[in-house]
């Protein structure tokens, strides 16, 4: 038997149903997926394999663009009573106000959410086979589904309070505005904006993010809402209350709302054998561990007996200890593309000079530049010889032709006193090649 309730229910799902079909409300979303996608495809190689980078690039593109996008659409759909003149009609309508306004929203917000997430899986599938280490971030996607829906019935709201035909474009500046101009700030307040830039390469939000978040999002477009259409207005309140308690806790935490992932900052390394040091690089880039390795075979071959040559070669975020040295710095686009070293010439030579370089001045006058000259030459020709390539500062290096032409044992003494030059020297404490 059917319930006595249903007739009341079914023109509501009609509307919607129909709604969903025709208008803007698909071509929101696919806006949405377009505005997101778009930006993202010419900056694959700076985020393809890893999660915190992917996922990053999709909530600023989503966030600072597709929210504005989305508040433009709905503000423009909830314009379309005035615009048609019909808006005298809607009185007559059994349905409260409320559920007009929800009814009316939802394709909107509901394409918009949908165009999100074809993009979010778009750009998963893309970045999947490249990844090391880590997972997505389901509390990020969820806080940014929160808020496309949020702006999208805030913006509809504004549609159906203001007559003016640009307040739809009017709308979207302003978000943009709105949105971005935190990120300008140096304050834990800027954590506010939805479009906040977030630190996900090596980071994870806290467990209650994406609740406060969405609280947050939520409280004031659900304010916003009852405020216009519900009959008792002051409900409001509630909602209203519940996105300032969760706007001052965001607020007051700032950069703490993000912690280290773990699975990102755990270190993998190779395996030791005597005479080759071991490499160690972070697990998200454990993909091209291996071709660090070959590509620093002739390095270690060159210090091979070398006194306090070292052991144990580690990336930058580690911070080498003793008997360790720095890798050169690659990071997703700029040394590493789609897990392959993109100039494995340029990472030896960088890694070369970290391992020597120091910070020696001999002071003004001419003859500190005489001798700053001297101890530019002596480790660039070092790390010529180290790389096994020719010098681009200095060609016809002197220096670099007596390096090679010194006796091998008499060249590993040379070198080790010269590894063992401090970070901070004197001219004096670097030995004359």
């Amino acid at each position: 038997m059917t319930s006595p309730e249903a007739p009341a229910h079914r023109p509501a799902h009609t509307a919607l149903r129909a709604e969903l079909r025709r208008g803007i409300a698909p071509w929101t979303g696919l806006a949405v997926a377009l505005t997101i996608l778009v930006p993202l495809w010419g900056k694959a190689p700076q985020w393809q394999g890893s999660w915190g980078e992917t996922q990053s690039q999709v909530h600023l593109a989503a966030a600072l663009l597709g929210g504005p996008l989305v508040a433009a659409a709905a503000c423009w759909q909830g314009g379309r009573e005035h615009r048609r003149r019909t808006a005298e009609l809607l009185l007559s309508v059994p349905r409260g106000r409320l559920a007009q306004v929800t009814t009316a929203a939802a394709p909107i917000v509901l394409w918009a959410a949908a165009g999100y997430l074809f993009a979010l899986a778009v750009v998963f599938a893309a970045t999947a086979p490249y990844t090391g280490a880590g997972s997505p971030s389901v509390s990020i996607a969820a806080a940014d589904l929160g808020y496309l829906l949020s702006i999208g019935f805030v913006g509809f709201v504004v549609g159906r309070l203001v007559r003016w035909r640009l307040i739809a474009p009017v709308s979207a500046v302003c978000a943009y505005v709105l949105l971005g101009f935190p990120g300008y700030l140096d304050v834990a307040a800027r954590f506010l904006s939805p479009a906040q830039e977030v630190r996900l390469n090596g980071y994870v939000p806290v467990w209650w993010f994406a609740p406060v978040l969405v609280a947050w999002t939520g409280g004031i477009a659900v304010a916003v809402l009852l405020g216009y259409a519900a009959r008792r207005r002051h409900l409001a309140v509630v909602p209203l209350a519940l996105a300032i308690a969760a706007g001052t806790l965001i607020a007051h935490t700032g950069e703490d709302l993000f912690r280290d992932d773990p699975a990102v900052a755990r270190r993998v390394c190779t395996k030791a054998a005597p005479g080759t040091p071991q490499i160690c690089m972070r697990a998200a880039d454990a993909p091209v561990l291996s071709q660090a390795s070959e590509a620093l075979q002739g390095m270690f071959s060159r210090l091979e007996g070398v006194p306090g040559a070292p052991v144990r070669y580690v990336d930058n975020g580690s911070g080498p200890k003793d008997g360790e040295a720095a890798l050169a710095y690659v990071g997703r686009g700029w040394g590493i593309t789609r897990n392959r070293l993109t100039d494995p010439h340029r990472y030896v030579r960088e890694t070369a000079l970290g391992l020597v370089n120091h910070n020696c001045s001999a002071g003004p006058g001419e003859k500190g530049r005489k001798q700053d000259e001297r101890m530019a030459r002596t480790t660039d020709a070092v790390i010529s010889w180290l790389s096994g390539e020719d010098s681009p500062w200095y060609p016809d290096s002197r220096q670099l032709a007596r390096l090679e032409a010194m006796p091998d044992a008499e060249r590993k003494v040379w070198l080790g006193r010269f590894l063992a030059v401090p970070a901070d020297c004197t001219p004096s404490e670097v030995p004359v090649l």
